[in-house]
């Protein structure tokens, strides 16, 4: 973790990068969830 850690702080930019990538991933998981669809009797 010292290493991540370390690297954030010499390149806070991607502090951003990986926020927006992982908001982007929920928002898609929860449009997946939403758009299931049911088959069955």
């Amino acid at each position: 973790m010292t290493d991540l850690t370390q690297y954030l702080t010499n390149h806070p930019r991607m502090i951003g990068v990986l926020f927006t990538i992982l908001l982007a991933i929920s928002q898609a998981g929860t449009v997946a969830a939403n758009h299931s669809t049911y088959t069955g009797p």
